[in-house]
C-alpha cells in the first residue's frame, strides 16, 4: 500500500510540548485531492459492506426472510415513495400540489418537504413498481455511505493525514448507532447525517474566504434534502465553527469578518428552500396534534451503555461511533502531540454537547423547541460526529503515544464498566468491546511501530489498515444484526411488496373511474397508506401532517384511526359511501403477514359497486353548522337527509345487570376474565325488519356480532392510540328484534346510542335526489377541479374532499374567493344563474416561501456577480502593476 500519504515526518516520533506546538494564524491546507478521493471512496465502501453484511446475517429484507419495514418505514415511508415513483412516471392522482389519493384529497408538497425531498428520493424511478422495498433499502444504504464519504473529506479538510485511517472514521460516522438503530428506518433523517459534515464544510470555506457562492447552495440543499435534521445539523456546524474560531490565533476583525461570511451563507441557503420550509412549517400549524410527550434525561450507566455496540432503547441517545473512534476521541485530552488550546477545546466541546441533550431547555432547542415523538434524542448524530472529529486529530497529529493510549483506554474501561450496570447493555456487548479494542490497539501499534522502523514501514500499514477495517466492518455488521432483531420484537412490522399487493393493485386498476368515482382500498389495511401503495383514492392517510380538518371530519363520521388520530382508516358503509363518491370499494381478508396462518396463504379480494353521487353535489343553503356525538346522526347531517332508525338501546353485562357508567356519561366495560365463556355484554334494540344494522363502538377492543346472524366483527380500539371504525353487523330479522353479543378482550366504553339500522330505500332515494342535482361534469387535475351544473342551481355546491386550508373558488368565472366549509368539506355558495364552478388550490405559505426564496436567489446572484467583479478587478490592478514594472 502506498506510504506517501502518512503523516508529517517526524509527527507522533517523540512527545512535542504544548510549548512547541502553535495554532496557524489561517487554517491547515487541506490534503490533495486525490488522498481525499480515495478516502471518501474507502468511507463509502466499509460503510455499504458493514450495513449489508449485518442485515444479512439477521436474515432481513433483501437478504432473508425478515421485513426491515417496521413502523413508520413500512407505513409512511415506503409508501409515500411509491407514490413519488407514480408522480414520476405519470401514474398518479394528482400532482405536486394535491394527492388525490390519500385523504379523499390532501396537500401533497408538504409531505414531499417531510418525506421525499432529498436528491436521493429520485432513484426510485430507477427501479421496477414492485421493487419499492429495494428501492428504499438501496437509497438508505447510498445515504449512509455519502455522509461517511463527506465526513471522511472533511477529516482531511481539517487536518492532513493517512487517507485509509480517515476514510475509517467517516465510516465510524456514517455506521454510528444513531444512524443504524433508528435513523436506518427514519431514512429522511440520514439527510441530515449527510449535512452536517457538509455544512461544516461551509464553515470551513468561510474561514478561508472561499466558494462564496458553493456555501449558499450547500445550505438550501441541506435544508431542502430534509429541513428538520438540517436545523440540528446547522447548529452543531455553527458550534464546531465558533470552536475553530477561539482556538485560531486571528485578531477579532478577522474572526468578525469569518461570521460575516458565514452567517449570510447560512442565510440565503434557508432563503433559498424557504418555499418548502415555510410550507411544512404552516402544514405542521395545521395538522391533527400528536403525542405530546415530557422530556425526562437519561441515566448515566444507560447513557454510558450507548456508547458500546449492539445497546439498543429508544428513551437513550444511540452514541455508539465504533471502538476505534471512541479509542482515539478519548486519547486526545491526554495526547500532548495535539497542542493544549485545541485538546481542551475538543474535549469541552464533546462533553457540552453530550450536556445540552439532557438538559430540557437546550434538549428543545436541539429539537425546535417541541420534543419530539418516539426516539427522545434525534440530534446524536451532531454528538457522533464531534467524536470522530475529536478522534481524527488526535490522530492526525501521528499514532497516539503510549501514555495517551493508556488514558483512552483507562477512561474506555470506566465507560464499559459503568455503561456494563445498565439493562440494555447486551451479554456479548462487552465482549464484542473488547475484541475489537485488541484489534484497534493492533492496528495502531503497528502504525507507530512502522513511524520507527523504515524496514517495515511498506507492509505494516497494510496490515494496520486489514485490522482497523476488519474491526470496524465485524462490529459494525453484529450491531446492526442486533439492531434488526431488536426492532422486530419490539414494533409493528409490514411485509414487502407481495402477492397481496399484486391482487389488489390490479383489482383498484380494474374498478378504477377517477374522478367520475372513487375507488377506496377498503378498510382492512396493509399499511397505513394502501392507497398510495395499490392505487385508488381513499380515506386511508398516515402522515405528520394528516389535517386536523380531514381527522376530525372522519370522527365525526364514524372512521377510526391508528397512530392518536393522524392515520384515518376508511369507513365501510354505504353512507359514507354516498357522501364521498365512493363508487367502487375492495374487501380485502386480513394480512396474512401481520396475521399468521398455517400453511399457504393466497390473499383474495372482492370488489363491490355503488350507485353514487358525482364528486360535486347541490345542497340547500342554511344547512346544520357543527357535528354532534352521535354518528348516525353526522352521517345523515353531511348526507342532507335522515337514513337511520337509531333506536334505544338496552346494555347488559355477563351477570345481567347494567354496566356502571363514566365519568362522561357512557357505559364501563371489562375484559373477559380468563376461563369463562360467552359475550362479555348485549345490546339489544328493535329495528325495521330488513334494515342494515351498524355498530359505532369507537372505545371498544373485542367481537361483535348479531347474535345467531352474523360471523363476529373484530374492532380494535386501544385508547387514546387507536380508535374502532362504525361498522356492518347484518340485517334486521324479520321480527326486528336485534341483539348484539360483544366480547371484550380489553376494558372500554360503550357509548348510549351505538346502533343504527340504516333504511336501503331512503339512502337510494336520496342518491337519486343528489345525482339529480348534482354536476353533470367534473374535471379534476393536480391543484385545480372545475364542474358543470345543472342549471338555475342555488343553494351551496358541496366537493367530496376535505376543506384544507389553500383553496379558492370561483363561481361563472367570477374572482376567486377562499373556499368554504360544509361540516368539514369544501363548499361554494351558488347565485343561481352560474353553471360552473372552479377550484384552486395553494399550499398554505408556499407564496411567502415564494418571495423569501426569489429574494433569496437575488442575493446569492448579487453576491457572485460582486465576487466576478473584485476578481475582474483585482486581476486588472495586477496587469497594469506589472506593465508598471515593465515600463
Amino acid at each position: 500500500m502506498p506510504t506517501t500519504e502518512a503523516a508529517p515526518k517526524g509527527a507522533g516520533d517523540s512527545a512535542i510540548s504544548d510549548t512547541s506546538t502553535t495554532i496557524p494564524t489561517r487554517p491547515e491546507p487541506a490534503a490533495a485531492p486525490h488522498i481525499r478521493r480515495r478516502a471518501t471512496a474507502l468511507a463509502a465502501l466499509i460503510t455499504a459492506l458493514a450495513f449489508c453484511v449485518g442485515d444479512a446475517v439477521a436474515t432481513t429484507f433483501p437478504f432473508g426472510r425478515h421485513s426491515r419495514s417496521v413502523s413508520d418505514l413500512g407505513n409512511q415511508f415506503v409508501p409515500f415513495h411509491a407514490h413519488l415513483w407514480d408522480l414520476l412516471h405519470g401514474r398518479a392522482d394528482g400532482g405536486l400540489l394535491v394527492n388525490w389519493q390519500s385523504g379523499y384529497g390532501s396537500s401533497f408538497l408538504p409531505d414531499l418537504g417531510t418525506y421525499l425531498s432529498s436528491p436521493f428520493a429520485l432513484l426510485v424511478g430507477l427501479f421496477p413498481r414492485d421493487e419499492i422495498d429495494l428501492a428504499v433499502y438501496v437509497i438508505t444504504v447510498l445515504k449512509m455511505a455519502s455522509a461517511g464519504a463527506a465526513m471522511a473529506f472533511l477529516l482531511l479538510t481539517l487536518r492532513k493525514g493517512r487517507w485509509w485511517t480517515a476514510g475509517a472514521l467517516g465510516a465510524s460516522y456514517a455506521l454510528c448507532g444513531w444512524s443504524m438503530a433508528e435513523a436506518s428506518y427514519n431514512l429522511m433523517w440520514l439527510d441530515g447525517l449527510i449535512a452536517f459534515p457538509l455544512l461544516c464544510l461551509v464553515g470551513e470555506w468561510a474561514l478561508t474566504n472561499r466558494r462564496p457562492v458553493l456555501g449558499p447552495l450547500v445550505v438550501a440543499l441541506a435544508w431542502t434534502a430534509n429541513f428538520y435534521t438540517a436545523y440540528m445539523a446547522t447548529i452543531g456546524a455553527a458550534l464546531v465553527l465558533l470552536l475553530r474560531l477561539l482556538l485560531g490565533r486571528e485578531d477579532v476583525r478577522s474572526k468578525l469578518a469569518v461570521l460575516g461570511r458565514a452567517v449570510p451563507a447560512v442565510l440565503l441557503g434557508i432563503g433559498l428552500a424557504a418555499p418548502l420550509i415555510l410550507v411544512v412549517f404552516k402544514a405542521t400549524k395545521l395538522a391533527h396534534p400528536g403525542r405530546v410527550n415530557t422530556f425526562a434525561p437519561a441515566t448515566v450507566p444507560d447513557v454510558l451503555a450507548r456508547l458500546l455496540p449492539g445497546t439498543y432503547t429508544f428513551e437513550t441517545p444511540a452514541v455508539w461511533v465504533g471502538t476505534a473512534a471512541l479509542l482515539l476521541a478519548l486519547t486526545l485530552p491526554f495526547n500532548t502531540a495535539v497542542a493544549r488550546r485545541e485538546r481542551a477545546g475538543w474535549s469541552a466541546l464533546v462533553v457540552l454537547v453530550l450536556l445540552s441533550m439532557q438538559w430540557k431547555p437546550t434538549h428543545l432547542a436541539w429539537h425546535a423547541f417541541a420534543t419530539p415523538n418516539g426516539s427522545s434524542y434525534r440530534q446524536t448524530f451532531v454528538l457522533c460526529g464531534v467524536l470522530v472529529i475529536a478522534g481524527w486529530l488526535s490522530l492526525a497529529q501521528g499514532v497516539p503515544r503510549w501514555k495517551p493510549l493508556l488514558g483512552g483506554v483507562g477512561l474506555l474501561a470506566l465507560v464499559a464498566a459503568v455503561g456494563s450496570t445498565s439493562v440494555i447493555t447486551e451479554s456479548w456487548t462487552v465482549p464484542l468491546l473488547a475484541s475489537s479494542l485488541a484489534l484497534v490497539l493492533g492496528s495502531l501499534a503497528l502504525l507507530r511501530t512502522a513511524e520507527a522502523r523504515r524496514r517495515i514501514a511498506r507492509w505494516a500499514p497494510v496490515l494496520a489498515a486489514v485490522l482497523l477495517v476488519g474491526a470496524q466492518v465485524g462490529e459494525s455488521a453484529v450491531a446492526e444484526a442486533a439492531y434488526d432483531k431488536a426492532r422486530l420484537g419490539r414494533l409493528d412490522d409490514y411485509g414487502p411488496w407481495g402477492q397481496r399487493q399484486d391482487v389488489q393493485s390490479a383489482a383498484v386498476a380494474r374498478s378504477d373511474g377517477w374522478p367520475a368515482y372513487r375507488t377506496d382500498p377498503g378498510i382492512w389495511q396493509t399499511v397505513g397508506n394502501d392507497p398510495l401503495v395499490v392505487g385508488g383514492q381513499g380515506a386511508q392517510y398516515y402522515s405528520s401532517l394528516t389535517s386536523e380538518v380531514w381527522a376530525s371530519t372522519l370522527i365525526a363520521l364514524g372512521g377510526g384511526y391508528s397512530s392518536r388520530g393522524r392515520s384515518p382508516r376508511s369507513i365501510d358503509g354505504p353512507v359514507t359511501d354516498a357522501i364521498f363518491a365512493v363508487g367502487a370499494r375492495l374487501h380485502s381478508d386480513q394480512d396474512p403477514f401481520r396475521h399468521p396462518l398455517r400453511g399457504p396463504y393466497t390473499t383474495t379480494v372482492s370488489v363491490s359497486r355503488m350507485d353514487v353521487p358525482p364528486l360535486v353535489t347541490v345542497r340547500p343553503a342554511g344547512g346544520p353548522l357543527s357535528y354532534g356525538d352521535n354518528t348516525f346522526r353526522n352521517q345523515e347531517a353531511l348526507l342532507g337527509a335522515g337514513v337511520y332508525t337509531i333506536p334505544e338501546v338496552a346494555v347488559r353485562g355477563a351477570d345481567g345487570k347494567v354496566p356502571k357508567l363514566t365519568l362522561d356519561g357512557r357505559y364501563g366495560v371489562s375484559a373477559r376474565e380468563v376461563g369463562k365463556w360467552g359475550p362479555t355484554q348485549v345490546l339489544r334494540a328493535h329495528c325495521p325488519a330488513g334494515s342494515e344494522v351498524f355498530l359505532s363502538v369507537p372505545d371498544f377492543a373485542g367481537q361483535a356480532g348479531l347474535h345467531g346472524v352474523s360471523d363476529g366483527v373484530h374492532f380494535d380500539a386501544r385508547p387514546p392510540q387507536n380508535r374502532a371504525t362504525v361498522q356492518p353487523m347484518g340485517t334486521v330479522p324479520p321480527s326486528g328484534d336485534v341483539r348484539v353479543d360483544l366480547i371484550a378482550l380489553a376494558a372500554g366504553a360503550l357509548p348510549k346510542e351505538p346502533i343504527g339500522c340504516l333504511d336501503p330505500a331512503k339512502l337510494a332515494a336520496r342518491v337519486a335526489e343528489m345525482k339529480t342535482t348534482g354536476a353533470t361534469r367534473v374535471s379534476v387535475s393536480d391543484g385545480h377541479l372545475s364542474a358543470e351544473l345543472p342549471a338555475g342551481s342555488t343553494g351551496v355546491a358541496v366537493i367530496a374532499a376535505p376543506a384544507i386550508e389553500g383553496w379558492s373558488c370561483s363561481v361563472g368565472g367570477g374572482a376567486a374567493k377562499p373556499a368554504g366549509s360544509h361540516l368539514g368539506l369544501l363548499s361554494v355558495p351558488l347565485d343561481g344563474t352560474s353553471r360552473t364552478i372552479s377550484c384552486d388550490f395553494t399550499p398554505p405559505g408556499l407564496m411567502v416561501g415564494s418571495a423569501v426564496g426569489g429574494a433569496s436567489a437575488l442575493g446569492i446572484l448579487a453576491l457572485a456577480g460582486y465576487r466576478w467583479w473584485s476578481r475582474r478587478r483585482r486581476d486588472a490592478e495586477k496587469g497594469a502593476g506589472s506593465q508598471v514594472v515593465t515600463t
